[in-house]
């Protein structure tokens, strides 16, 4: 079971705009909407609040992300009218809509528990204001050269894999391959690093908006590093899929 998502918009286009989005980085979540009034106007409806609560959570609990100031405030009156027992399993996140919605929905890919995913979904506002980092790789130094193969890949003497590869994908590290890499190496026993931000946050690769051309750089440590650098080397090569 996965945790499911509930979007709570004043608007019914712009949460079904952002279920879609959401959906296509975690195909097996449970992604609700919540938008417009019950008469299909701008505003909230506690009833469909209600509704997509019953609908998202299937035994992994339920987060919900909703837009402006009334939203929360029908978000929190729904969540006083559950059961005591449900109420546990529902939580309501503090975070920007879409970015929110987008990592919470990462997290409950990759089977995080629902204290794990509203954390991933308020930890944005830190990643927001943090703005792009440059490529540089964990401990400083230099950019290693583009990686013609995946034999190229360094080792130091302390365990650290290090890598760089040219985006050849059209759009570059925009958000469904960011969302790939960050799931692939959510699994992986090692501390990644891409461009100097954390690999294993979906928020945190969409930040450095790389573009097709850029250099993308790892450096990983841990057990799994190789195997870590190894398969992103695969996935850019293969320009995500995506040529």
């Amino acid at each position: 079971m996965k945790v499911g998502l509930v979007i709570v918009s004043h608007s019914a286009k712009l949460a079904e705009g952002l279920a879609e989005l959401a959906g296509q980085m975690a195909p097996d979540v449970a992604i609700i909407t919540a938008g417009g009034t019950d008469d299909g106007g701008i505003g909230t409806s506690l009833e469909k609040v209600q509704a997509g609560i019953a609908q998202a959570d299937g035994g992994a609990g339920a987060a919900i992300l909703a837009d402006l100031g009334s939203a929360v405030m029908t978000a929190e009156m729904a969540l006083e009218f559950l059961d005591p027992g449900q109420r546990e399993k529902v939580r309501l996140a503090d975070s920007p809509l879409v970015e929110g919605a987008v990592a919470a929905a990462v997290a409950a890919q990759t089977d995080q528990d629902l204290a794990a995913v509203i954390r991933d979904a308020e930890a944005v506002t830190a990643t927001l204001g943090a703005g792009r980092t440059a490529p540089t790789p964990a401990g400083g130094g230099s950019v290693p050269a583009p990686a013609d193969t995946l034999d190229d890949i360094d080792q130091d003497d302390d365990g650290v894999h290090e890598a760089s590869w040219e985006l050849i994908n059209p759009m570059g590290l925009h958000a469904r391959p960011a969302a790939a890499v960050a799931q692939a190496m959510a699994d992986l026993d090692a501390d990644i690093t891409i461009n100097g931000v954390d690999g294993k946050s979906v928020m945190m690769l969409m930040t450095l908006g790389l573009k097709a051309g850029d250099t993308l750089t790892v450096s990983a440590h841990g057990p799994d590093a190789g195997r870590a650098v190894e398969m992103l080397g695969l996935e850019v090569r293969n320009g995500f899929g995506e040529i």
